[in-house]
């Protein structure tokens, strides 16, 4: 069984010492630092751009996942990937040429993967599977940190699994949103590789403790 991997969201870092939370995140036993970017328009929200990633990147000793909550992510894939993005995810909502958007982020070098939102049925992927490093389940409503995990995501995952191994692909399962102690286990149980974890890790007494603590019991 491959490593399940544990990916930090920088949304709920400390925007006034985000070096030290980078280097923190460097320390510990997570894998990637998973970088969320809103719009204003598709999300309500509104979180950072190009100036703050290429900040982060000048400082992460791991891969950025960044998850793109925007309206027509092609228009920025390339600028994206030259401040140092290494896995790029766009929402099936909201592109509409999904395809040949997967493509210009192959092409500008990352790892191309797509976003599902909690009530788009895994199915519409089916075509499009082969094209994926990665399928990212959102288990909260998308748009800000600190919700509640919503449980048909459970189901979710075990439908996109059920796919994926009936293509015989390796694409891997991410989830977004909500995720703890609490969740961890039953989400890899039921197939799913790469957890986010965001205000569980930040607002943490100790941040590396809690990530060693995920890592473990996903992986045990």
């Amino acid at each position: 069984m491959s490593s399940k991997l544990i990916a930090p969201s920088i949304l709920a870092a400390d925007f006034a010492n985000l070096q030290r939370d980078i280097e923190m995140v460097n320390e510990s036993d997570a894998d990637w630092f998973h970088i969320d970017v809103m719009d204003g328009h598709f999300v309500p929200n509104i979180s950072y751009g190009m100036p703050v990633i290429q900040a982060i990147k000048r400082h992460a000793t791991k891969p950025l996942d960044v998850h793109l909550m925007i309206e027509k992510p092609e228009r920025y894939i390339e600028e994206f990937a030259r401040v140092g993005a290494n896995i790029i995810t766009v929402h099936y909502e909201s592109t509409v040429h999904l395809h040949r958007t997967l493509k210009q982020i192959k092409d500008a070098g990352c790892k191309a993967g797509i976003v599902l939102n909690l009530t788009t049925p895994v199915s519409v992927l089916e075509d499009i599977l082969p094209e994926c490093y990665m399928v990212l389940l959102m288990s909260i409503n998308p748009g800000f940190g600190g919700q509640k995990f919503e449980n048909i995501t459970y189901q979710k995952v075990k439908k996109l699994r059920k796919m994926i191994n009936e293509q015989g692909l390796s694409t891997r399962i991410e989830i977004d949103g909500g995720v703890t102690n609490k969740n961890a286990k039953a989400l890899i149980e039921a197939g799913a590789d790469v957890l986010v974890a965001g205000s569980y890790i930040f607002k943490s007494s100790n941040k590396k403790e809690t990530i060693k603590n995920l890592k473990t019991l996903v992986n045990s």
